[in-house]
């Protein structure tokens, strides 16, 4: 009986064929055995290739998941040349990503979920918010990884939606109304633009500085948006509401009242494919309303002023 090599353990006995495991159920794994103390702090984790073979998966599946237990302070030192290592004290440590985790603020739950989106060879993020302050600020983690060398995507895809700078605003805008020039509005296009531009062109940088197939595009909707959305490798929705308030912004020396929301501090819901039917038709779903706002009523945006 001929056995196919990739079934076939060291002692030539055929392996059984393993159901596929995501990237969060490996997770899930390994957070189970550290929080048990099966896995102690301060002990080494098995070597990447270790894990893939007792798992039945690719090393960068394996690789996603050490990304999330290190984004939790559960692992340190997870690169692609040594073992990663139990955290000194992963038990006082709340997990901040994970299907049950709770909803948690943009600034504590983006940046985890996006670096551990940049372990998968082809990476694909699409976005729907008001600025990309918070998608500007969560690339940054995975920037920073690339350019230490520990971890090296061969493409990067980025679709961003952001409302045009020719409608009236719902948001943010001025309690008194906008009256001639308004300087809530003139405020929230230089934003936009400006976090759109950074975020272009960190990620282009990438091509010169590492060759990577980078591709970054942005869509003008007519309308605001009362919530933010990022899709990531289509696997994963995370989703979160703009909630009005009033708030005091000093724009051009002048202090102003104005109805806005704390983007940054959205608290973001996550759901994943494969994570159930309620999770997984979040997400497609989701896949669907994005690409139909981007094919039909959007429209070329440009990045000035």
């Amino acid at each position: 009986m001929v056995v196919d090599p990739k079934h076939a353990a060291v002692n030539g006995r055929k392996r059984a064929q393993r159901p596929h495991k995501s990237h969060r159920e490996v997770a899930d794994e390994l957070r189970a055995r550290i929080r048990s103390g099966k896995l102690r702090p301060g002990q080494r984790m098995p070597t990447q290739a270790k894990l893939a073979d007792e798992f039945g998966v690719e090393r960068g599946v394996v690789r996603q998941a050490l990304h999330i237990l290190q984004s939790e302070h559960l692992l340190t030192n997870v690169s692609k040349g040594s073992p990663a290592t139990v955290a000194p004290d992963p038990g006082l440590i709340r997990p901040q990503t994970g299907p049950a985790a709770p909803p948690l603020p943009t600034t504590v739950a983006l940046a985890p979920r996006i670096a551990a989106a940049f372990a998968a060879p082809h990476v694909e993020i699409d976005a729907l918010c008001l600025t990309s302050v918070s998608l500007t600020l969560a690339i940054g983690e995975p920037l920073r990884q690339i350019h230490a060398g520990r971890m090296k995507p061969a493409k990067v895809d980025v679709r961003v939606l952001l409302p045009s700078r020719d409608i009236d605003l719902a948001f943010p805008v001025a309690v008194d109304g906008r009256g001639d020039g308004d300087l809530v509005h003139e405020r929230w296009l230089a934003m936009r633009n400006a976090q759109g531009q950074v975020l272009r062109h960190n990620l282009l940088a990438l091509r010169a500085t590492h060759g990577i197939d980078v591709h970054v595009s942005f869509r003008a909707l007519p309308f605001t948006p009362p919530v933010k959305l990022y899709l990531l490798n289509g696997e994963e929705a995370l989703f979160a509401y703009y909630t009005l308030g009033r708030h005091e912004a000093e724009i051009d020396h002048e202090y102003l009242q104005t109805y806005d929301a704390e983007g940054t501090q959205s608290m973001l819901f996550a759901f994943e494919q494969g994570a159930g039917l309620r999770d997984t038709a979040f997400v497609e779903q989701s896949h669907l309303w994005f690409n139909a706002l981007w094919e039909t009523i959007s429209s070329e945006l440009t990045l000035t002023t």
